[in-house]
């Protein structure tokens, strides 16, 4: 691929999406190509056949390559389940003499201190976000290079995850014919591609709601303080579906999709709609009211978790800018609105932004994360000279923790 052509793949548990997008020299994405494939293979966010995975991402590469007429050699590629911990750590850098400033030799000793922790060796780090720097006591800087001091402290967000999980998903990608660049937390995409400066200043959940989890991630000024990963998602919902309504899975699947709300005060009681059932009859008609009140169960349920976590962290009275949902379930009518009423706090469904070509294919929270896995890249590669505050560790490739630091030393700080 030409150095401006980028490519992501977001492996979710109920479809598989890849994307080829041109860098213009506008700093815009425009989407070339999208290949989107049912999920086989994947539950809760976590490979379980790792055949079955090969092939759907490989049919999804396979679309999208031929949309885009270019081949896809490397991608950036989401991670999600609830294999997946964070936790917030300090690295401490003395600096020798009162005579020179802070150096990024400096900042490296800081954060191999920081990823220096007694993990499992069934754990892998992904992402080290450093959050801010503190000198001498001065806190919220954020770039310390040139300032003087004798004390350097780094605040970081730390994401790590099963290597056994790291591993078999590589391995499905990689047998795919793609090289895997980066493996990308999934709310951690979507925040980029939906989130508004502003918003992270201000204290903000985003909720990528998919098939098998929902994953969060806690922004507090500017940066990212907290992440998680629920074992609930949309595939919950519709088995509440096929429980209560006594249908086959795949009929209330299509059946939420089309008719589905969180909001049955909104619905006329005399509303039926026609549903492929067990049992002798095969077909029968069911109130669209009883459908909205049993998935408007389970989505409080989803709610009350997503606020509960919020809550045990520490955020819930940081969040002024609210909450963003973002994921395929997040297109739920309604849902936006009862999350309003549940959580007390402002709630918008998020839908990726700044992109151009066959954008209209991806106007949908559905798509988040796969747009956000280009921003990472372009961040990455530093193409646009955005601070992202991030560092990325490719959970492949041991490459060490300076090697770590200086790619997140690259994005960060102007060459």
């Amino acid at each position: 691929m030409r150095d401006n052509i980028l490519a992501s793949i977001d492996v979710g548990s109920s479809k598989i999406c890849t994307l080829v997008a041109e860098l213009t020299p506008e700093e815009d994405l425009r989407i070339l190509g999208v290949g989107v494939t049912p999920a086989q293979g994947v539950k809760k966010g976590m490979v379980d056949n790792i055949q079955e995975a090969t092939e759907a991402i490989a049919s999804s590469v396979e679309k999208a390559e031929r949309s885009s007429g270019s081949r896809v050699l490397a991608a950036h590629v989401s991670i999600n389940g609830n294999h997946v911990n964070s936790l917030n750590n300090r690295g401490i850098a003395t600096i020798p003499g009162r005579q020179r400033p802070i150096t990024k030799q400096d900042i490296e000793r800081a954060m191999e201190e920081a990823q220096a922790l007694n993990l499992p060796t069934n754990r892998e780090i992904l992402h080290v976000i450093p959050r801010f720097f503190i000198v001498d006591g001065q806190e919220h800087v954020s770039d310390p290079v040139g300032m003087y001091g004798q004390r350097l402290d780094m605040e970081t967000h730390i994401v790590t995850g099963s290597l056994t999980a790291v591993q078999n998903l590589t391995q499905c990608v990689e047998s795919a014919g793609v090289q895997v660049e980066t493996l990308v937390l999934s709310p951690l995409a979507a925040a980029e591609a939906v989130l508004e400066e502003e918003e992270k200043r201000q204290g903000i959940i985003v909720a990528d709601i998919g098939g098998g989890t929902t994953s969060i991630a806690v922004f507090v000024d500017g940066t990212v303080f907290h992440t998680a990963v629920l074992p609930v998602g949309g595939y919950h919902l519709t088995h509440d579906l096929v429980a209560g309504l006594r249908a086959p899975f795949s009929a209330v699947e299509d059946l939420k999709t089309e008719f589905g709300s969180a909001l049955p005060s909104q619905i006329n009681p005399e509303e039926t709609v026609e549903l492929e059932a067990f049992g002798g009859q095969r077909h029968k008609e069911v109130s669209r009211r009883r459908l909205a009140e049993i998935l408007q169960a389970r989505v409080e349920e989803i709610l009350e978790m997503i606020y509960i976590d919020a809550k045990r962290a520490g955020f819930d009275e940081m969040i002024a800018a609210g909450l963003v949902l973002t994921g395929g379930t997040a297109s739920l009518h309604g849902i936006d609105e009862l999350a309003e009423q549940v959580l007390g706090m402002p709630v918008r469904t998020g839908l990726p932004k700044g992109i151009h070509g066959l954008a209209d294919s991806l106007n949908s929270s559905a798509y988040a994360a796969s747009v956000g896995l280009l921003r990472w890249s372009i961040m990455e590669n530093g193409h646009n000279g955005h601070k992202p505050g991030f560092s990325f560790k490719s959970p492949f490739q041991f490459t060490g923790i300076a090697e770590t630091a200086r790619r997140w030393l690259k994005a960060l700080i102007p060459q």
